[in-house]
């Protein structure tokens, strides 16, 4: 009994899976009837004729990424880089991506790397990082193209990674450590080049101030002896007005010539004693006769003075 009951829901179960389908939303199916395209279900329940109809194919309707795998890729200046990415692709015509193409996932990835290696070859290593962007537009543009038949959408396409060579990768390593080192020199000598200008210019600004000292002392000097000339001169001229004075007033050009044989005599007896010879003139004993004349010299003076008024300023 329980085993006839088995039965009958095992072959409930049978008929009803295949005279029913469920299309969830996600998706859409291909029903064929008896080999041949009868029409796109929709997501809902769906009447089939058992052995007749089956769902042939079933489309994911979602927005899907595919990984495409890394592969060897050659740069304009002969560089080997391992490059990988990601296709995100739709199904917009699941009837095209049924029977347009066997796999439409892997005539995406397929295609995505021959773009791809395309596009790397046509830039250097150097332009592979800035110009990824480009790169990822034209992958698209090629591969949308190609992909139309096929009732699929690519929507953008993706550069993962970008590694070249272990080789390459040590090269650049040791061409980066050279550059450092490079700069590392460049900078010293800047910095010896500025110590070197700064250190000179700091001599030659001392060297100028030095000499702007030394001319200001020598001004200041000049301007002092001239001072001092000109006071001393200011002093003499008053001492000869003075001098001039005293000798136009009575007795005064006796006083002077008294002087005058005063200081003669005073010089005469300074070279007398610095001198090993003794010396004694012939005028000695006449004397009395020198200074007999000097006052008959004298006597005459007053009448000169008085017979020229302007005798005492000369």
């Amino acid at each position: 009994m329980w085993t006839f009951f088995l039965i009958v829901i095992a072959i409930g179960v049978f008929l009803f899976t295949k005279v029913f389908i469920i299309v969830e939303m996600r998706e859409e199916v291909i029903q064929e009837r008896l080999g041949k395209y009868v029409k796109t279900l929709k997501p809902g329940l769906h009447f089939l004729i058992p052995f007749v109809d089956q769902p042939a194919y079933r489309q994911e309707m979602r927005e899907q990424v595919i990984d495409v795998p890394s592969q060897t890729c050659i740069t304009k200046d002969n560089i080997e880089v391992e490059v990988d990415g990601l296709v995100y692709v739709k199904v917009m015509d699941s009837h095209k991506a049924s029977y347009g193409i066997g796999n439409y996932k892997r005539a995406a990835i397929n295609l995505a790397q021959t773009t791809m290696r395309s596009e790397i070859g046509k830039i250097t290593l150097d332009d592979t990082f800035s110009e990824r962007e480009h790169m990822n537009e034209n992958i698209v543009r090629e591969i949308d193209k190609a992909s139309d038949p096929w009732g699929i959408k690519v929507l953008r396409y993706e550069i993962r990674n970008i590694r070249p060579s272990d080789n390459l990768i040590n090269t650049l390593e040791k061409q980066m450590e050279a550059e450092r080192d490079k700069r590392a020199e460049i900078t010293k000598s800047t910095g010896t080049r500025d110590f070197k200008i700064n250190e000179s210019q700091g001599e030659r600004q001392e060297a100028i101030l030095l000499s702007e000292a030394q001319r200001q002392k020598r001004i200041n000097e000049a301007k002092g002896q001239a001072k001092e000339i000109k006071l001393i001169a200011k002093a003499t001229s008053k001492g000869i007005k003075r001098v001039s004075e005293a000798i136009q007033k009575p007795g005064g050009d006796l006083a002077v010539k008294t002087q005058l044989i005063e200081q003669f005599i005073e010089q005469l007896g300074n070279v007398i004693d610095r001198s090993n010879v003794s010396v004694l003139p012939t005028e000695t004993a006449n004397l009395k006769t020198f200074f007999e004349g000097v006052g008959k010299v004298s006597d005459h003076t007053p009448t000169s003075a008085t017979s020229n008024p302007q005798g005492g300023q000369q």
